[in-house]
């Protein structure tokens, strides 16, 4: 199969699943990970349709950057360390990786001097994980009301990596604990859109839970090196 069937095929998956969990099919993007994916093959999947690349290292996002430029929208989707926060808010429209306030106050920092609105995600680990990025839930609240004080940061939703599983099914109540988790805060006034959530193995049980924005690598682009 070429690069651009398998989107097709993954596209028509995700409006499908939408539909029979009575959920709209546009309130669902697609991201693409790249990460150790060649320019080449990007191009082919921008061809296809894709409009969100989702890069997991500020270099590699960089050498990329120049290939590709500005056609898609970026999204940094791996761990982000504070002393590229400068980088990471030239090239990325949106950071799902959030995870801690003085990484919050870096990207603010870098933000205003670039003159520019960051938009941002916190990352949240629900398994416990310690190899897995993220902040633990009872911590959420706390780093939502000091992100909203930064005025060049946009806090738009949360995102969530559960633990590697064969089975999609063991996906899902890490991916409901998140929707739950965001209806809280909603419900506390703040004003969370986006779930970021669900990969090629597990996107399905995503789209079910409330997922809006699917990062999906090996559907796209075949197996990587784990």
């Amino acid at each position: 199969m070429t690069i651009k069937e398998r989107v097709k095929e993954v596209i028509n998956e995700i409006q499908e699943t939408a539909l029979k969990s009575g959920r709209n099919p546009k309130e669902i993007r697609l991201l693409a990970a790249t990460k150790s994916v060649p320019p080449e093959r990007i191009l082919e999947a921008i061809e296809a349709g894709i409009r969100i690349i989702g890069e997991n290292y500020v270099q590699e996002a960089q050498k990329k950057y120049e290939l590709i430029g500005p056609r898609v929208s970026w999204h940094m989707i791996g761990r982000l360390q504070t002393n590229k926060a400068k980088y990471a808010v030239r090239l990325f429209e949106v950071i799902h990786s959030l995870d801690s306030l003085k990484l919050a106050q870096e990207l603010q920092k870098a933000a205003e001097r670039q003159g520019k609105k960051v938009k941002v995600m916190i990352q949240v680990n629900l398994s416990g994980e310690i190899t897995k990025g993220g902040i633990s839930p009872d911590k959420v609240k706390e780093l939502s009301e000091r992100v909203l004080e930064f005025p060049n940061l946009e806090l738009i939703g949360l995102m969530t990596i559960p633990p590697y599983s064969e089975n999609p099914e063991d996906s899902r109540p890490f991916f409901r604990k998140l929707r739950e988790l965001k209806e809280k805060l909603n419900r506390e006034g703040f004003p969370l859109t986006e779930l970021s959530m669900g990969m090629s193995n597990d996107f399905k049980v995503a789209i079910e839970e409330g997922a809006t924005i699917l990062r999906i690598g090996t559907l796209i682009f075949g197996p990587r090196s784990r």
